[in-house]
């Protein structure tokens, strides 16, 4: 299939991060494009300002007829989220559209160009946006379709400038293992950082998240490279050149890391050098060792030590990953999507690392029926970190209700100081009674709608 065959673009779920990323390529190079979500958002509002005809209910009516009228030009692309029993996804199917899913139309478009795909259960989006921001800030020509949105762009979709030989653009892309959809992408560079049990409500065990890994592993072109941290087990899956990297050793690793003003300074050692006294002022152990990654690539497709240095000092993250709500000299409150144990064991161990005098006080919301059953346990134990828990009620996003699977299961097994459950209704108010100094928001539903009410509340107390 030839996206030149196309004038069209419908998106069911266009309010998506990856979804509106294409969303604004296809507007940008010419298409016409508009789409269907559930609820408006920032992220439609924005798209809609862009000039897409987007609308909020299940209705083909609200289709644009020049879409309808045109099936051989018009490409239907969807989200996994979208039920097969959506009205506009059975009319389109049933009409003869062209239906692809997000993961098939990003792997045509990556496919034209020189690709970066950055995997792992954990720490992907901030990676590839690290990896985006390095490239674009020593002049690479390059796209980034990323799954957050970058504080240093304001968006999730970084342009190419035009080029006559698109192999010559690097396309760096978040490589998402949900619903195997990695599996359309064959990059020249990968990163893997990590393959921990997830999506089961998908794959169903643990030994398939590592086959689906394996599987992207062999599908990197013979002449390029992964980057691999250390202690993963993909280097027989595939034939290109396998390098290390973690946050203390392999062929990638940092070395005098310490704690500045709330900023983390290390050098980052790789096996022609070291680059000094590299300043991440997006905090967090986790967030070296992802800038050790996207250093090494960033080094691998000829980028000088220094330009890596000094892009990493000016990276400032992406929305939801680590990110400053509040920060004074009384109160500090963080917000940030981890939403598996090992995410919030990370970012917990940071916060406290940073702020050693303070006690924690962390809000979480679980996110999946099918998550909170399959890792109450180790919820548990990451959130034990902290001295003080407030646990919501799980999100449900696209599952419906688990018998018997509540955040109870959850919070019968913390071990902190103090632990209470709450509603989101009811949280303002126990945030007030508690005052707490150090406060952070955890969690990948929409936990981040009460930030501005925690805000004032912090700031009155």
């Amino acid at each position: 299939m030839s996206l030149d065959q196309f004038k069209y673009i419908y998106f069911l779920g266009i309010g998506g991060i990856g979804m509106s990323a294409l969303a604004r390529w296809f507007r940008i190079n010419g298409y016409e494009v508009a789409g269907y979500d559930r609820t408006p958002t920032a992220l439609t509002n924005a798209l809609e300002a862009e000039g897409m005809a987007i609308h909020f209910t299940e209705d083909t009516q609200q289709i644009p007829a020049e879409f309808l009228a045109n099936p051989a030009q018009t490409l239907v692309v969807y989200t996994p989220a979208v039920p097969k029993t959506h009205a506009e996804y059975i009319y389109l199917t049933d009409h003869g559209f062209t239906l692809q899913k997000r993961s098939q139309v990003l792997g045509l478009l990556a496919g034209q160009m020189k690709t970066v795909g950055v995997a792992g259960t954990h720490g992907k989006t901030t990676t590839s946006s690290m990896v985006a921001h390095i490239l674009r800030d020593a002049g690479v020509n390059c796209a980034a379709f990323l799954g957050g949105i970058t504080n240093n762009y304001n968006t999730n979709f970084l342009l190419n400038e035009p080029a006559d030989n698109l192999r010559e653009v690097v396309c760096v892309v978040e490589a998402d293992e949900f619903d195997r959809s990695f599996l359309t992408l064959y990059p020249q560079l990968a990163i893997v950082t990590s393959t921990d049990a997830d999506h089961l409500d998908i794959y169903g065990a643990h030994d398939a998240v590592l086959e689906s890994f394996g599987l992207f592993a062999s599908q990197i072109a013979p002449d390029g490279v992964l980057f691999m941290k250390q202690g993963l087990t993909l280097a027989n899956k595939t034939n290109a050149t396998v390098k290390e990297y973690s946050l203390q050793n392999g062929d990638y690793c940092s070395q005098n890391l310490k704690i500045e003003n709330a900023a983390f300074v290390f050098d980052l050692v790789y096996p022609n050098g070291v680059i000094p006294d590299i300043r991440l002022t997006v905090p967090g152990f986790h967030n070296v060792e992802n800038a050790v990654a996207a250093g090494a690539v960033a080094l691998e497709l000829g980028v000088s030590a220094e330009a890596i240095r000094s892009a990493l000092t000016t990276y400032r993250g992406v929305r939801r990953r680590f990110e400053y709500i509040l920060k004074t000299d009384d109160v500090v409150l963080i917000d940030d999507y981890a939403h598996h144990p090992e995410e919030v064991r990370a970012f917990l161990s940071s916060v406290k690392a940073l702020y050693p005098d303070r006690e924690l006080t962390a809000v979480f919301q679980p996110h999946l029926f099918s998550r909170t059953r399959d890792f109450a346990e180790g919820f548990a134990e990451s959130l034990s970190l902290a001295d003080h828990v407030i646990l919501l009620d799980i999100y449900p996003a696209r599952e419906l209700p688990i018998e018997g699977v509540t955040s109870d299961l959850i919070f019968r097994a913390v071990q902190s100081k103090t632990k209470r459950q709450s509603t989101k209704a009811e949280l303002a108010g126990v945030v007030r009674d508690m005052k707490p100094s150090l406060l952070v928001t955890i969690g990948a539903g929409d936990i981040d709608q009460q930030l501005p009410v925690l805000k004032s509340v912090l700031i009155d107390q």
